[in-house]
Order: C-alpha cells, then sequence, then structure tokens
C-alpha cells in the first residue's frame, strides 16, 4: 500500500493543484523538422492532463584533439503562467540527472526512465543524464502573454505572420521594412533570415523558430533603431551599427566554424534580457569597427542570461576596432599607406558595458590566447572602459581561464595592440570546480596600459578572496590565491 502511494505521487509530481492563474500552452509537431526520439517530454498545469510536447533535435559542436564533430542534442518549447509540471522519459534509466544552472537548485524526482519537476517562472534550462552534455535536452519554458490571441502583442496585431508549419524564405533573406510587427507562431519554423536593415520602430517576437538551413543568421540587425527581438529560437542574431535594440528571451544554438550567437559591432543602447546561447564560437561579443560597421559601442547589457560556449568565450569584448578596416581608413581621409603592419592613428571606444545575473554553464578552449569565461581582450587601438561583471555564476567548465584581461596585437585579426583597458569591477563572482586554467592580467607597454580592476566579493570554490582575507601571508599576492596572473604595465588592482 506504501508503495502504490509513493508511485502514485511521483507520476502526479504533485498533489492535486487546480489554480485558474495556472495555463501551458504545447505546439503541435512542425512537418519536415527533425524529431529526436531520446528523450519524450510532457508537461500540465499542476493536476491537470499531461500533454505532448514535440522534441527536436538539434546539432551542437563537439571539439576532440582539435577536430570538430557534430553531435545530436534535442530541445524542446513551450509557454505556460502560473506554475508547470515537466515530465521527461529517457530511453533508459540514469544514475545522475541533472537540471542547468545549477543555481536554480532544481531537483527532479526520478523514478527508473522517468523524471518530473515543477517551474514556477520561465527558464531556459539543460535536462542532462549522466552528465552528457552533448545529447542533452535543451527546455525552454516561456512566458505565455504574447503567444494569447487578445494580448497587447498577440499575433492579429502583427503586419507579417508566420503562421503553424514549415515557411522556406525565398532566396534566403527576407528583409522587414520599417514600422513592421513580425509574429512567428509557437507552431512555425522558418528557414531563412529575418534581416532588419535601415529601418525603425520593427518588433520580431513569438516563440516559433528562426533557423536558417546549414549555416547563417536567424535575425540579422543592419543600421536600425528601435528595434525588439522577443521569445525566438535562432541561430545567430548579429547587431551592427544599430542603436536603441532590445533582444529578450531569445534562444541561440550554432554547430558550425564561428557560429558566435549574440554579436554587437559599432552599435548603442542595446539589451540582451533572459537570453540563452550555446555556441560553437563566443555566445555574447561587443566590438567596434567590424564587418562593414564603424565606430565604437556603448552602452550595452546583458542581464538574467545563460551562457554556454562549446569553444571559445562566453563573453568577449574588445579585439576588433577601426586599426585593422582599411576601408573605414580610406573613406574617412586618414592616413594609411597599404602597408598591413602599419600602426593607424586612430581609435574606437568601447565603453559601458554590464553583464549582470549570468548563469555560465561551459567553455572549452585549447589556445591560450582566446580563453576567458569573462574576457577583455584590448586590440585595434581601442579604448575600453567601464566594464561591469555582476552576479555572475560560472559552473565548472572544461578548459580554459575564468577570466582574461589584456591588451594584445593579436597579428590574426588586428594590425595594433589596443590603446587602454581601464574602470572594470568584477563584483559577485562564483566559480565552482577544479578545470579553470591561470587567469592572466595584462598591459602591452608604457603607453598601452590598464588600470583599475577591483574585485569585489570574488568567491572560488567556497573561498572568499580580498587583499585582508584571513591568514594571507604578507609575502603573497592576493592575487595568487585567486588563481590569477598579473603580468607588467597594470596599476591599480584591489581585491575587496
Amino acid at each position: 500500500m506504501k508503495k502504490t502511494a509513493l508511485l502514485f505521487l511521483f507520476f502526479t509530481c504533485t498533489a492535486l493543484h487546480l489554480n485558474a492563474l495556472d495555463k501551458v500552452a504545447v505546439y503541435g509537431a512542425i512537418p519536415g523538422c527533425e524529431l529526436n526520439p531520446q528523450y519524450g517530454v510532457e508537461v500540465r498545469t499542476p493536476g491537470g492532463k499531461w500533454q505532448d510536447v514535440p522534441v527536436y533535435a538539434v546539432p551542437v559542436d563537439k571539439v576532440t584533439d582539435g577536430f570538430h564533430r557534430r553531435e545530436k542534442a534535442s530541445f524542446v518549447y513551450f509557454d505556460f503562467a502560473g506554475r508547470v509540471e515537466i515530465r521527461v522519459r529517457m530511453q533508459r534509466p540514469s544514475k545522475d540527472v541533472r537540471i542547468r544552472p545549477l543555481s536554480r537548485n532544481i531537483r527532479p524526482e526520478q523514478k527508473g526512465r522517468y523524471a518530473c519537476f515543477t517551474l514556477d517562472s520561465p527558464a531556459n534550462l539543460s535536462f542532462e543524464s549522466d552528465g552528457d552534455i552533448f545529447h542533452n535536452l535543451h527546455i525552454f519554458a516561456n512566458p505565455l502573454a504574447d503567444t494569447l490571441a487578445g494580448s497587447p502583442d498577440g499575433p492579429e496585431k502583427a503586419d507579417i505572420v508566420f503562421g503553424p508549419g514549415y515557411h522556406k524564405i525565398e532566396g534566403k533573406v527576407l528583409d522587414i521594412p520599417s514600422g513592421s510587427r513580425v509574429y512567428v507562431d509557437g507552431g512555425a519554423w522558418v528557414d531563412g533570415t529575418l534581416r532588419i536593415r535601415d529601418a525603425e520602430n520593427v518588433r520580431v517576437y513569438g516563440s516559433g523558430i528562426v533557423r536558417p538551413s546549414g549555416r547563417g543568421y536567424g535575425v540579422e540587425i543592419k543600421n536600425s533603431s528601435n528595434v525588439v527581438v522577443e521569445g525566438l529560437i535562432l541561430t545567430q542574431c548579429p547587431v551592427g551599427g544599430s542603436r536603441d535594440v532590445t533582444i529578450r528571451n531569445v534562444k541561440s544554438i550554432t554547430h558550425y566554424g564561428w557560429g558566435d550567437g549574440l554579436n554587437v559591432f559599432a552599435s548603442s543602447n542595446v539589451l540582451f534580457d533572459g537570453v540563452f546561447c550555446r555556441n560553437s564560437d563566443d555566445c555574447t561579443t561587443v566590438y567596434a569597427t567590424r564587418m562593414g560597421y564603424v565606430g565604437g559601442s556603448s552602452n550595452i547589457r546583458m542581464q538574467n542570461s545563460v551562457l554556454w560556449a562549446d569553444v571559445a568565450h562566453p563573453i568577449f569584448i574588445g579585439l576588433h576596432g577601426a586599426a585593422s578596416y582599411k576601408e573605414d581608413v580610406l573613406s574617412r581621409n586618414l592616413p594609411f599607406t597599404g602597408d598591413p603592419d602599419e600602426i593607424v592613428a586612430r581609435h574606437d571606444i568601447i565603453e559601458n558595458i554590464t553583464y549582470y545575473n549570468i548563469d555560465i554553464l561551459d567553455h572549452a578552449e585549447k589556445q591560450v590566447d582566446y580563453q576567458g569565461c569573462m574576457a577583455i581582450v584590448c586590440g585595434d587601438n581601442n579604448i575600453v572602459r567601464n566594464v561591469l561583471f555582476d552576479n555572475i555564476r560560472v559552473e565548472d567548465f572544461r578548459h580554459g581561464q575564468l577570466l582574461c584581461v589584456r591588451i594584445i596585437h593579436n597579428k590574426k585579426y588586428c594590425q595594433a595592440p589596443g590603446l587602454s583597458i581601464s574602470g572594470v569591477s568584477f563584483r559577485d563572482i562564483e566559480y565552482n570546480g577544479k578545470n579553470a586554467q591561470l587567469s592572466l592580467i595584462g598591459g602591452y607597454d608604457g603607453t598601452r596600459a590598464i588600470e583599475d580592476i577591483v574585485f569585489e566579493n570574488l568567491r572560488i570554490n567556497g573561498t572568499r578572496i580580498s587583499d585582508d582575507m584571513p591568514g594571507k601571508p604578507k609575502w603573497y599576492k592576493t592575487s595568487d590565491f585567486a588563481g590569477i596572473a598579473v603580468g607588467n604595465h597594470v596599476n591599480g588592482i584591489i581585491f575587496r
């Protein structure tokens, strides 16, 4: 009798709980899109009827001994309000089921091949069986409001609607005009790029999928202003030469080489809120002059987000600028001889950058020059200043550095070293793991230096690192306890 009662509680996940505020929306499988039978997923409101959720296959990048190999992971998505119960069926019983980010402290009930848990707020999660991160299940649990007919931003308010089904864009790119609202239904897969070019006042939203066949951008924002992209599952979403852009609850997954997630080039006033990035290259970058865009970048903020770099950096700032952009130099009639080794006397400014409330799930990069979960690598005569990393939780990654702050001349990508880095704060940073390599902070020379780096409440494996930490011998540098090598031309490092 006791065993029967326990089984009943498990398969219902909770005692019956009926609440009129609890709602869930599930979309049918999209014809022509590959499903993955590795997992089965059902959802319901507490005490309600289980609904099947299609499980889609998605390629991810696994690098072994320098070789890239495509692996097949999965993703599911649904919209809900209130509370939702999720039941996952695995192909075989798992000894260890974990749901990341670990900071959410989600501990599923497990019985045989089934695992069950409840959410009371939207989340972008990774469900992993026996530590397998390359055949995992990505779970995208979206807010419900914008998907409902009659809501302020419901589908009937849109100028362009991609309804349920598979949509292949003729010519691979659809240009979105100014003043448009584009709605992608949760049951829609758009094969192509939605390009916002030389436009203003554009909104692209919905719970659907925008993923071109092969490689390519899902959404591209070029030389535009007042743009909102929200809710979509896509590949890449770069922002270039633009201002006043909001990207919210977007999920970026790439598997191909140089498959960055959310790039920023020469733009200002860009907000990323609640995004999820799993990319085969950098998850999020802030650059200056690059890819045909000219100028610095300022007022860039990412918050409440999850970053997973299968290769390269979760966060990367500062490498590219005007010094390596010959066309820009010529167009502005600046002095340039054509010598690729010439240092052009011009600089871009990258400033006022904030990362707040971020979970970093992985970082795997063998090349020392390209490491760092939080990396500021300044090149091309750039000035980087006023950067804040605040409330960042870093899980044990596979290979790389926790942080990197350097001025370099990387001749593969830059025509000159950077000019300066100043005013960088690492506040409430927590790393738990054993795989981090030695972090690096270093300037270039006496005229290209780093100044004013502040660490406040840095915790590594539970130990708080500070200049007055108990038991620290006077002849040791605080940076030694933090696993940070501080090179030359660095002034004013403080550990509080």
